[in-house]
């Protein structure tokens, strides 16, 4: 008898446990693209970049090829590319792409983008003047987009120790979907909008 309630002591003790990493687990799937923004300023993991107000005032002769790349999250229902894969510019040199992102959906769906650069030591050198990474994107059903990136390398990058050596950056950026904001979901659902005003 006592061997069986220890037993039982330690089914419920390995189930909570369980459902305490699924809780926790929930909660960083919940937190990730502020946090892992977050994260980023504060560490310059990443591949973490400068933003500017305007271009650079000094243009190298030297060029440097920017790649682009587009990824969604599990479960993200865009259609999201780059509308070119890549581009040499000279160093200080402003350059604009444009990503498009397509909802092929029935319903409004709110996106935000995450983004890193590499080689990690570029990151500090690349600096984006406009850009559609960490604010709230919503497309409407069969909508589709072209979203911008100005940006430029700093020449400065030609002087550091181990960036000088990168002939290549790639940004990459990743959508994961957000909940709609509340405005968007009161047009989506109005039924259930009408059910908590009465």
């Amino acid at each position: 008898m006592n061997l069986f309630g220890k037993e039982i002591d330690g089914l419920q003790k390995t189930v909570l446990q369980t459902v305490g990493v699924v809780v926790v687990m929930g909660g960083l799937a919940w937190a990730s693209v502020p946090f892992y923004d977050w994260f980023c300023r504060v560490t310059g993991f990443g591949g973490i970049t400068n933003t500017a107000e305007t271009g650079s005032d000094v243009i190298l002769d030297q060029t440097i090829t920017i790649r682009f790349d587009a990824s969604l999250d599990r479960g993200m229902p865009w259609e999201f590319k780059p509308m070119q894969r890549e581009m040499t510019l000279r160093i200080g040199e402003t350059g604009l792409a444009f990503y498009e992102a397509h909802n092929p959906t029935d319903h409004p769906v709110a996106g935000q983008a995450a983004y890193n650069v590499t080689p990690y030591e570029a990151g500090y050198f690349f600096d984006k003047i406009e850009c559609f990474c960490f604010a709230e994107q919503v497309l409407q059903p069969g909508e589709t987009v072209e979203m911008p990136v100005s940006f430029y390398v700093d020449p400065a990058i030609v002087n550091d120790r181990d960036a000088k050596y990168v002939h290549t950056i790639t940004l990459s950026y990743t959508f994961y979907e957000i909940d709609l904001p509340d405005e968007q979901a009161a047009l989506t659902n109005p039924a259930s909008d009408a059910i908590e005003t009465n």
